[in-house]
């Protein structure tokens, strides 16, 4: 049952209606941010105040809820974002990517292949691509209006002719639906590819700044890339110290003779420990990305 002395969701009614229709407007145009009333949680603003808003307006109590940061279920973020999302809409929770209905990440998608049914939330803390390039917001807002990104090019373009590939090793650009470039959140180049063609709706907001944008199911996302040097995902020549899986994203810990790998996804952790099934995954056994139209 949803905790009493509430509204349902902990948001108010004008406050999810005002949600929704920002929500709508962005998916009728992918990649473009949509200016909302970012309310005030009881979370500090750049923990996910944005994500939270969206999935405590679209969860209902036949939903369940799947939290996950940096892949992990388990973190102190990830356990608490959860058990307050349960407590205020009496949504079902779970660990395991299938199961879920709505999937609140932060700097990670699964690497199970999500399906139609299911909603991807990520929670942004810098939802401007032309930050770095641009710091001033209303000129921004026009370059992105006249589609000029040739500041974001130049600068893909000196970090390629000096290093031979490009040194974002999160957040990289991408192009979605040939129209705005949109920051796709800090997770890794990874699952960058994963944003291409997908069958589910993908929700990105920015509590702090107040923005929210979406990627519709089966819409093009392409990161930004020279012809002669394609956009490339992250190599990691090692297995995973738990379950000696090698073709899916690690992460490093430092241990006692160097640095150790472990599965950073830990619904897929749990899974192959407790020998289960695993559903489609993106990538196959060589760390090759499934789709041919899409280049890692």
């Amino acid at each position: 049952m949803p905790r009493l002395g509430y509204s349902y969701a902990f948001l108010d009614p004008g406050a999810k209606r005002e949600l929704r229709r920002s929500l709508l407007k962005a998916v009728a145009l992918p990649g473009y941010q949509v200016a909302y009333a970012s309310r005030e949680m009881p979370i500090a603003r750049g923990w996910g105040t944005g994500a939270l808003q969206v999935t405590l307006s679209l969860v209902g109590p036949e939903d369940v809820v799947k939290v996950i940061d940096q892949g992990a279920d388990d973190s102190v973020n990830a356990a608490n974002l959860r058990r307050f999302i349960a407590s205020m809409s009496g949504a079902r929770t779970t660990w395991d990517t299938l199961e879920a209905t709505l999937i609140q990440s932060r700097h990670r998608i699964p690497e199970e292949r999500l399906r139609p049914h299911q909603i991807l939330i990520l929670q942004v803390p810098i939802p401007e691509p032309l930050r770095h390039v641009e710091p001033s917001e209303p000129r921004a807002r026009e370059l992105h209006a006249l589609a000029d990104y040739s500041a974001l090019w130049v600068g893909l373009f000196e970090e390629t002719r000096r290093f031979r590939r490009s040194l974002k090793g999160a957040a990289y650009p991408v192009m979605v639906h040939g129209r705005y470039v949109m920051d796709p959140s800090p997770i890794p180049r990874w699952d960058v590819p994963k944003l291409h063609q997908a069958p589910h709706l993908t929700l990105l907001a920015a509590g702090r700044e107040k923005r929210l944008y979406a990627v519709p199911p089966y819409t093009e996302v392409r990161p930004l890339a020279f012809q002669d040097l394609p956009f490339q995902v992250e190599r990691i020549p090692a297995r995973c110290r738990r379950t000696g899986v090698g073709h899916l994203f690690l992460n490093a810990i430092p241990g006692e003779g160097g640095l150790e790998h472990e599965l950073s996804d830990t619904s897929v952790l749990e899974k192959l420990r407790a020998g289960r099934a695993l559903g489609e995954t993106y990538y196959d056994l060589e760390g090759r990305f499934y789709r041919d139209d899409v280049p890692v």
